[in-house]
């Protein structure tokens, strides 16, 4: 259970909706996986179109402009239930498909709610970044799309939100995978390490920073002042690298 002070606090409605607000926008969507289905579009990357008419393998389509088109079923690609709106994990979508990943990264996009999890090892990730610029890191992914704009999601006490709290506990956030890397850093023993990748642009050296800010501000001893824990990154030499995808 969310504590009532973390839905107080500035940062909070870029992390997770309030539970009303969802279930409002969910109730009012018009359309799902029986009678729409998402069909590629060379703009939108995939747009949703109303199933006219089902014949074996192929739909005929009435596309959003109001045309018609005849499309086989394997060039479509299927709708996910309401339920799955803006959801936090793309690992518990039904149809884990390239068009409703990128349905969900931008829905979250346009509240602001940049970050999103992806709790189970998912393959065959297309490139978004036609779209969205984009980063991700790797073990267990976490999705980050770059706002453009400063967000109060990096402040001290939504850091301290995310002290030794499981994943599942708190919405998607750089300090969830940042506080689990050191919670088994300190409990096994062993080297951690996050991968974070994404074009230019995309906020890696931003994020780094905050994660080594996070390792800072939860590692160092009570008696440590926060100036002396203010963490000088031009002295520790923080570098990022684009690694192009296949």
């Amino acid at each position: 259970m969310v504590e009532i002070d973390y839905m107080l606090d500035p940062g909070w409605k870029f992390l997770r909706q309030p539970e009303d607000q969802q279930l409002q926008e969910r109730a009012a969507r018009r359309f799902d996986n029986k009678t729409h289905t998402w069909v590629p579009d060379p703009v939108e990357g995939f747009v949703i179109a109303s199933i006219a008419v089902e014949e074996g393998n192929s739909y005929t389509l009435t596309m959003p402009d109001g045309s018609t088109k005849k499309m086989g079923k394997d060039e479509c690609q299927e709708i996910n239930p309401a339920k799955f709106e803006k959801t936090e994990d793309m690992s518990c979508l039904t149809f884990l498909n390239e068009a409703s990943v990128l349905h969900n990264l931008r829905q979250r996009y346009y509240s602001m709610m940049i970050y999103v999890s992806i709790f189970r090892l998912c393959t065959g990730f297309c490139h978004f970044s036609q779209v969205f610029p984009f980063k991700t890191y790797s073990g267990l992914f976490c999705v980050f799309i770059n706002p453009y704009k400063m967000l109060p999601i990096y402040t001290d006490s939504v850091q301290a939100m995310y002290v030794n709290k499981r994943r599942t506990e708190m919405p998607p956030h750089l300090f969830a995978v940042s506080d689990e890397a050191f919670r088994n850093m300190m409990t096994d023993h062993e080297n951690q390490s996050m991968l974070i990748t994404g074009e230019s642009g995309a906020g890696k050296t931003e994020n780094t920073k905050k994660v080594i800010a996070y390792f800072a501000n939860i590692g160092g001893n009570k008696e440590t002042s926060s100036a002396q824990r203010a963490v000088r990154f031009k002295d520790l030499g923080v570098s990022t690298t684009f690694i192009p995808g296949p």
